[in-house]
């Protein structure tokens, strides 16, 4: 589809930059956004009503906050393909809602070897669902749109506002190029803080 209408939202974000702005956009939407620990504190203080994702999992967050976003109820609304009749049906058949905005940036791991960190407390910053989220989004944004940045909200939010909450391919197709490099080079820097 060309224009691919924002109703549902997953944000979960280290850095809060912008975040406020982001959410009060999505609200004038009427968008129903989904949201982690501290990423749904702060969008509920700002008076946004939002879902916890452990309300749509069933399921609490464990280990610490390693296992949050790991779950099928999840993953099966950023990866259905809405285009494929099979894949909307079997989220109907199992009561799952699709994505249509994966909004996820990542833990900040160049600040951690900065940091000279201990390997124990190194390895606490490496991101697993984020980056499992956003290569999600990346991959189905014929589906959805995927914003793995702060940087990104301004052209996000026009878009919104200039299309009535729809989002172009050609947009949703840059944001998944950037985000699938945003990876790599996320990955490149652990491999080589732990090489080191």
């Amino acid at each position: 589809m060309d224009l691919l209408p924002i109703k549902r939202a997953l944000i979960s974000v280290t850095d809060k930059t912008g975040l406020e702005e982001l959410s009060q956009t999505l609200a004038r939407g009427n968008v129903e956004i989904v949201s982690t620990g501290g990423t749904k504190k702060r969008i509920s203080a700002s008076g946004i009503p939002v879902t916890a994702v452990s309300e749509v999992t069933g399921f609490p967050e464990i280990l610490g906050g390693r296992v949050k976003t790991l779950h099928p109820r999840i993953h099966a609304g950023v990866l259905a393909d809405k285009d494929q009749s099979s894949h909307m049906q079997v989220l109907e058949e199992l009561s799952i809602k699709a994505f249509d905005l994966i909004c996820v940036n990542l833990y900040d791991f160049a600040r951690a070897l900065e940091e000279k960190k201990n390997p124990r407390d190194l390895v606490e910053e490496i991101d697993i669902g984020g980056p499992t989220l956003l290569r999600a989004g990346a991959k189905n944004y014929h589906s959805l749109v995927v914003l793995p940045g702060p940087e990104f909200y301004p052209d996000f939010e026009r878009e919104c506002l200039t299309n009535d909450f729809r989002i172009s391919l050609d947009f949703r197709r840059d944001m998944a190029v950037k985000t699938f490099a945003l990876i790599s080079e996320y990955d490149r820097l652990i491999a080589k803080g732990l090489a080191k």
